[in-house]
């Protein structure tokens, strides 16, 4: 049921964000779930292996290459989900930064961040 919720809180944030950031478009709420779904998979799946490929890289700035493989992790996801689209790079970055903000307040207020 946790799982559930946190997947329905990112499909609204992505809706959210979408709506107020230029360049990031998302055709509806079934699009945006599926966005909540794919992205929940990379960031299982890819992600940890990019993050270990890439550690000498983001130990040497101080953490912050991890914000440039969130971005991928966005652009990877436009391939892979149709009706969902980010402009450019540095949109994906900011998206994926906002997402991460978002995601982390929401946590909060629902009380899982204990």
């Amino acid at each position: 049921m946790n799982l559930l919720i946190k997947i329905l809180i990112t499909s609204g944030l992505v809706l959210l964000i979408a709506n107020f950031m230029p360049g990031v478009h998302v055709a509806g709420f079934t699009t945006a779930l599926i966005v909540a779904i794919v992205l929940g998979l990379l960031n299982i799946f890819i992600k940890p292996i990019l993050v270990i490929l890439t550690l000498p890289v983001t130990i040497i700035t101080l953490g912050l290459f991890l914000l440039v493989i969130n971005a991928l992790m966005i652009l990877l996801c436009t391939k892979i989900v149709g009706g969902f689209s980010v402009d450019t790079f540095w949109t994906a970055l900011f998206f994926s930064i906002i997402l991460s903000v978002l995601q982390s307040i929401m946590n909060g207020i629902l009380g899982e961040g204990k």
